[in-house]
């Protein structure tokens, strides 16, 4: 008898500690949920983190936590939800950036396409053209002849090799067939800072990093680069509509480990939804300059299929070194 009771016993134990990932689905989450945020405290991708997990722990019943691992352009915090055990407890806040690395960069520690299982698009952010609130320019035509007629030639600065704000204004370069001098810094604050100070003619910066410049009129926006007018600034043309198909789109999203139960990520993608339809978290979003933007994991999946090759051939223009 004693016997048995003691299988029955080892046998349950066996059962609670190692029940299977699928079979966990139902019960999804028990426990804290990490979000890897691959970028330092305080950016345009951090701020969007700390937004959606304080949402999403409200809908899922535990605790959200943004963790910042920053490093090698995002690589760093990729790679820790790429090696992380396939269960929904470790979430990556994926920038558009993170497409771009698989071109930038000759080798990687994971495989974005095969380790990290999308989820959902959370929002598209354009970069904008922005010059100090003292140039005499006013109009992105204006910017353009004086971009063109420049000797030496204009200069922007950007946020490091390989970043949205250089693939934009070297694609602008290209573009209108002229040189321009790129001063890579060490992050986009420096790069406004010189900007404002008159030390740099323009920046092609993410909006939500600069919006309150703007509005504070100490920045001049010319232009977005995104296909579509933002609607935070709604009197500012686009750069396509002067040059058809130019198009430089950020986008954050969240990701988790490939291999995760298709259970748990139905179940965060409808929590991601939940969030994304609430009017706060909109307002908050598009007051940022974001345009909140969800999407399915299969259509996620379609535009990272699409967008590899896009970034390859922008960085391709850019003259980027791989690192």
């Amino acid at each position: 008898m004693l016997n048995r009771l003691c299988i029955h016993v080892c046998m349950t134990v066996s059962a609670l500690f190692f029940t299977p990932i699928w079979a966990q689905g139902t019960t999804y989450p028990t426990k804290p949920i990490t979000l890897i945020v691959p970028y330092a405290p305080g950016g345009s991708t951090d701020i969007t983190a700390r937004l959606i997990a304080e949402h999403l722990s409200k809908r899922l019943g535990q605790q959200v936590v943004a963790e910042n691992r920053a490093g090698a352009g995002g690589n760093i915090g990729a790679n820790v939800v790429a090696q992380a055990v396939p269960d929904g407890y470790t979430l990556l806040m994926a920038p558009s950036s993170l497409v771009a690395n698989i071109s930038l960069y000759k080798s990687l520690p994971y495989d974005f396409r095969k380790d990290l299982e999308p989820i959902s698009r959370i929002a598209m952010i354009p970069n904008v053209l922005v010059i100090g609130a003292d140039s005499k320019i006013n109009t992105f035509a204006e910017f353009i002849a004086a971009a063109k007629a420049a000797k030496p030639p204009l200069n922007y600065g950007s946020a490091g090799s390989g970043s949205s704000q250089h693939l934009a204004g070297a694609l602008f370069a290209n573009t209108i067939k002229i040189e321009m001098g790129h001063i890579p810094y060490k992050g986009g604050a420096p790069a406004l800072v010189d900007l404002m100070g008159g030390r740099l003619d323009a920046v092609f910066a993410p909006l939500v990093e600069v919006l309150p410049y703007i509005q504070g009129k100490k920045l001049k926006a010319l232009a977005v680069t995104t296909p579509m007018r933002s609607p935070a600034l709604p009197d500012v043309p686009t750069v396509a509509e002067t040059f058809p198909g130019f198009d430089i789109t950020l986008w954050n999203s969240i990701m988790t480990r490939s291999g995760t139960p298709p259970e748990i990520i139905a179940k965060l993608h409808q929590a991601i939804q939940e969030v994304l339809a609430q009017p706060d978290v909109l307002q908050t979003l598009r007051t940022q300059g974001s345009n909140p933007s969800g999407n399915t994991p299969s259509d996620f999946k379609a535009l990272i299929a699409q967008e590899v090759p896009k970034w390859a051939e922008v960085i391709k223009v850019s003259g980027a070194e791989t690192q």
